[in-house]
């Protein structure tokens, strides 16, 4: 997995690419979770050009998503259909909030 990170003044945008899977959850879920406890906890990851998604990245989403809950903050997902049909196939996409454009995600955050 590879991404950058964009730091606004309300507002982190990760957009990654590569494989959410076993062996990179420990690497995206330590990055996002340390971001969200030093800077603003509103996130938007933008996952439009993830390859694939496995349950221990699903799990890392529902985990960073409370963290930020917590410090009063939201993610929102950018997505694309992979993505979609595996949050899906587990039930979370009321929990995840998922975006088919980065400009929806951005305003969904800006919103709430």
């Amino acid at each position: 997995m590879r991404g950058t990170l964009e730091v606004k003044e309300k507002l982190q945008i990760f957009r990654l690419t590569g494989l959410l899977d076993a062996f990179s959850e420990p690497t995206f879920r330590k990055v996002v979770s340390d971001h969200i406890e030093a800077g603003p906890p509103h996130v938007v990851l933008d996952l439009s050009t993830i390859d694939f998604i496995d349950s221990s990245g699903l799990g890392a989403l529902v985990q960073v998503t409370k963290l930020s809950q917590n410090k009063q903050g939201s993610v929102q997902i950018v997505t694309n259909p992979r993505v979609t049909q595996t949050v899906k196939l587990v039930r979370l996409e009321k929990f995840l909030h998922l975006h088919n454009s980065l400009a929806e995600a951005i305003a969904a955050t800006t919103e709430g």
